[in-house]
């Protein structure tokens, strides 16, 4: 399409840059900190490796059977949707590889959790760490770190417990795992048991130290509410669910039971203690932002740069669930600011794979689909710079006036009418006709922004003109 007016030049195509990446603030410093080194007696990484590469050893042989049986155009691995083997499935991989159906399965079970294996709806995939499960240590480490997480799952809990005794258990189990690290070497299970009882009261003085409901003069008659009733789970033996957790440790590889003691494995002790410098890496939180809430954190995160606010990232994240931190962050990307939106799901790309369920879910809204779907694009593999191309026209326009709009309130001129070049329309016009009609609740703010910003004075009237149009539904 050729312009009439001549100073009306086409626009470069060009990546669109990273919001976060804009040259808004000055370079954060942070004060260098020597990397810590693990426990005495701890072994090398290679060896640890070795060790998870062999409790693992089950979980990564199914996976490549299904990597190869189960490939693109060639059957699915689940029966429902949530990553249960059909029985078809488990009984023809239970022939191939010599194993019993039961077998099969936990082991599945285990590749899923390692991330060995990806299940997207009806369909199994491979994981990046089974890729990399022969050549890379970090990756094989990195999965047993997330079976270890994941140790609740592992094995189930016994039958008939109160599920809220269950949550409290392992909540607490953190305090006791640090207790067997510290100790370094066999612990008696009665003194563990002395531990989660006390913790497990702490906790549900905590969840009842704040009264609900109106207060009351003495002397007058109260009724049970819900503050001072009597907590449903307080006559719930710890026994009993102690022995699961430490037998669910046991499973995963994370410690030994015997005679009566519980004793860390080199992998557990190695992992607890990672967890730990996780804590205090979160309790040094560059910009001090790690009791915010998201949102809070997001704005603290605007003016930094994108090394300094991934730090900043990991330290909030490390601090709190995986499960309930991807939620608050994605109830901040539903909010009004631009800004914060785009920062969210650069927050969710330091969670990786965890977040990638919720992500997956919000894909029917508008506000965060193209959002979501660069998202889920670079964790299926696509390079960050051709992520872009898994948007529609009318989805990649959205998401440009969507970043202008956080440019507009928190940028400056110049960054909007460089903004203007990472649009995927050949030509000012094309762009403004499609922007019309992509119907972004902010088309008008952006459009005039833009006009006084730019330096061209042709440009700048039609786009006044285009904003008049909007606001006016012509």
């Amino acid at each position: 399409m050729t312009s009439r007016i001549p100073r009306d030049s086409r626009l470069r195509l060009v990546r669109p840059r990273p919001l976060a990446a804009a040259p808004r603030a000055v370079n954060q410093r942070r004060p260098n900190r020597a990397a810590p080194r693990p426990p005495e007696g701890t072994p090398a990484r290679s060896e640890l490796a070795r060790m998870a590469r062999a409790g693992l050893a089950g979980a990564a042989r199914v996976a490549r059977w299904a990597d190869t049986t189960l490939g693109p155009g060639r059957g699915s691995a689940t029966a429902d949707g949530k990553a249960t083997l059909s029985d078809a499935t488990a009984e023809q991989a239970a022939r191939e590889l010599g194993l019993t159906v039961a077998r099969v399965r936990a082991d599945w079970d285990t590749a899923r959790l390692a991330g060995l294996v990806e299940v997207h709806g009806g369909t199994a995939r491979p994981g990046w760490r089974l890729r990399a499960w022969n050549r890379d240590d970090s990756a094989v480490l990195r999965g047993w770190v997330a079976l270890f997480d994941a140790w609740s799952l592992a094995h189930p809990e016994p039958s008939g417990q109160e599920p809220a005794a269950v949550a409290e258990v392992i909540s607490a189990m953190p305090q006791v795992l640090s207790f067997l690290q510290l100790s370094a070497g066999p612990v008696p299970v009665a003194q563990l048991l002395d531990l989660l009882e006390q913790r497990v009261t702490e906790l549900r003085t905590e969840r009842c130290e704040v009264p609900y409901g109106p207060r009351l003069e003495p002397g007058t008659p109260q009724t049970p509410d819900i503050a001072g009733a009597p907590d449903a789970t307080a006559g719930t033996p710890l026994a009993p669910l102690l022995d699961w957790a430490l037998h669910a440790l046991a499973s995963v590889g994370a410690l030994t039971c015997g005679d009566g003691h519980a004793t860390l494995t080199p992998l557990g002790n190695w992992a607890v203690w990672v967890k730990l410098e996780q804590i205090c890496v979160a309790a040094q939180s560059p910009a001090g932002n790690i009791e915010q809430s998201a949102e809070d954190m997001l704005r603290g995160c605007a003016q930094l740069r994108p090394n300094a606010a991934r730090a900043e990232y990991r330290a909030w994240l490390a601090a709190r669930p995986v499960g309930s931190a991807v939620t608050e962050l994605l109830e901040g990307a539903r909010g009004e600011d631009a800004l914060l939106r785009g920062l969210a799901f650069e927050a969710l790309r330091v969670v990786g794979a965890p977040a990638e369920p919720e992500v997956r879910a919000v894909l029917d809204e508008p506000t965060l689909r193209p959002y979501a779907l660069l998202w889920l694009a670079e964790h299926d593999g696509a390079d960050a710079e051709d992520a872009h191309e898994v948007l529609t026209r009318q989805e990649a326009t959205w998401l440009w006036v969507d970043t202008a709009a956080a440019v507009a309130d928190h940028g400056e001129a110049p960054l909007l009418v460089r903004h203007l070049e990472s649009a995927v329309q050949p030509t000012v016009p094309a762009l403004l006709d499609e922007v019309r009609a992509v119907g972004h609740p902010r088309t008008v703010q952006v459009l005039v922004a833009l006009a006084a910003a730019h330096p061209d004075p042709a440009l700048a009237k039609a786009v006044r003109r285009a904003a008049f149009q909007v606001h006016t539904g012509g």
